[in-house]
């Protein structure tokens, strides 16, 4: 059993799928949470993406990509990088959620939204965020 979980972890796109469907699973108890409590679908669902962005940032960096490199600047691009793709991101769920819902569920429309940016995160984040870089290699900024 050990051995078959760890043979998962050794391809970056094991890792960065089992690690997405961790934090959806964390956004989705934090949507369902929210809205048992009054919040609306799209407040719920910013709620929940928010959360889960300071989750899935540091396990994509660290686990999915590693990158353990935490020196300024190499992070602070990062996070620039990270956080104006997260502000589309953003934009680009609320507008689902805001199209969809209702009659579709937040946990759905949210769902769909986060199908769609798995995709072009995955080459980003492998292609240029969490690039590991080499001390011969410009950045790629």
């Amino acid at each position: 059993m050990k051995t078959r979980i760890h043979s998962l972890f050794r391809r970056i796109g094991h890792r960065y799928i089992i690690i997405g469907i961790s934090v959806y699973l964390f956004e989705m108890l934090i949507i369902i949470s929210a809205q048992a409590l009054g919040a609306s679908a799209v407040l719920a669902v910013g709620l929940s993406f928010w959360l889960g962005l300071i989750v899935s940032f540091s396990l994509q960096k660290i686990v999915t990509f590693n990158d353990r490199e935490m020196h300024h600047r190499i992070l602070i691009p990062q996070l620039i990088a990270f956080s104006v793709l997260v502000l589309f991101n953003f934009g680009f769920t609320l507008l689902v959620t805001k199209m969809l819902t209702p009659p579709v569920p937040a946990f759905m429309a949210r769902t769909i939204a986060l199908g769609i940016t798995t995709i072009w995160n995955f080459y980003l984040y492998k292609r240029h965020i969490f690039r590991t870089m080499r001390s011969d290699t410009k950045l790629w900024y």
